[in-house]
């Protein structure tokens, strides 16, 4: 449940990729990955990276979607890790996703449950402070997507400034277009 079965001829966005831990985790498994961020100081450690790995079937686009850029390709699959904590504007951003996939493609989400604010320590840029599944997935719905499921994908455990130690978790949403 909530998992995407990749294969070689998926052509794949990760939206948010940072320095793209996630792009070249997906890569060897799709035809091809474009790791999208908003940040040029991140897209050039993705390029760094691919250069040094001389992988052909991976490139990078620069999209800040929340200045109004829009999604200019389509994909069998776009995926998203952490990053939706850090964007203000959600309805834009799914109706964008939906316009990047393509029919019977799927849109994958992993981000953190709600976490009080607690899981950044500098919250500069954290516009949410995790989410609430319900309302992802009405976002999701929303959107247009269907068949859209979660799992709990992960545990994170921190220390936090008071001395305690708490577990975060991180979901994994998906839908269907």
């Amino acid at each position: 449940m909530g998992e995407v079965k990749l294969n070689h001829n998926m052509n794949v966005l990760d939206f948010g990729c940072g320095t793209g831990l996630v792009t070249l985790q997906l890569q060897p498994s799709v035809r091809t990955i474009t790791g999208a961020d908003s940040s040029h100081g991140m897209l050039d450690v993705v390029r760094s990276k691919i250069e040094e790995r001389k992988l052909t079937n991976v490139k990078t686009e620069f999209i800040d979607l929340e200045k109004g850029v829009v999604l200019k390709n389509k994909y069998h699959l776009v995926v998203s890790s952490m990053t939706l904590h850090h964007v203000e504007d959600l309805g834009y951003i799914f109706h964008e996703f939906y316009n990047g996939v393509l029919s019977g493609g799927h849109l994958c989400i992993a981000d953190l449950d709600s976490d009080g604010g607690d899981f950044h320590r500098d919250k500069t840029g954290v516009v949410h402070f995790g989410f609430d599944r319900s309302e992802m997935r009405r976002l999701f719905m929303q959107g247009g997507f269907q068949d859209v499921r979660d799992v709990t994908a992960a545990a994170v455990v921190k220390d936090l400034p008071d001395g305690t130690v708490r577990e975060f978790t991180v979901f994994l949403m998906t839908g269907r277009k």
